[in-house]
């Protein structure tokens, strides 16, 4: 089970994803923006800490860039995996979150299959 943070500002998408990583046995936690989620990244133990992030690029507060950005310059959290969520579809939006630090990306809208097989990429052995 893999402890997952999930930031976004939509309810539905919120809920969809959510419901799909718990279905799947892990633990959620949630943010609706990027500053709390930012601080639900940086505000976790280090015997309990985030194994994955999934980040909506377009938040109020802070965007999903400027959050990946400051989590990848945290030492103690630059290895966690970030996994943009993104509408975008071209592969100059795609390249640009990338090179933001973004380690990967999820299409929206959520199809359930593609969500789950793209999160388990991403998440380590779990032993």
């Amino acid at each position: 089970m893999a402890r997952i943070l999930v930031i976004d500002d939509n309810p539905d998408n919120m809920e969809l994803m959510t419901y799909l990583l718990r279905a799947a046995g892990h633990q959620t936690l949630r943010a609706a923006d990027g500053i709390a989620g930012l601080e639900a990244a940086t505000g976790q133990s280090a015997d309990q800490p985030v194994d994955l992030i999934v980040c909506d690029s377009h938040l109020p507060g802070m965007d999903g860039s400027a959050v990946v950005r400051r989590l990848k310059a945290d030492p103690e959290r630059s290895a966690i995996p970030v996994l943009v969520a993104t509408a975008s579809r071209g592969g100059d939006d795609v390249a640009r979150l990338l090179a933001d630090g973004f380690d990967g990306f999820i299409a929206k809208p959520i199809v359930p299959a593609d969500f789950l097989r793209r999160i388990e990429q991403f998440l380590p052995a779990m032993a």
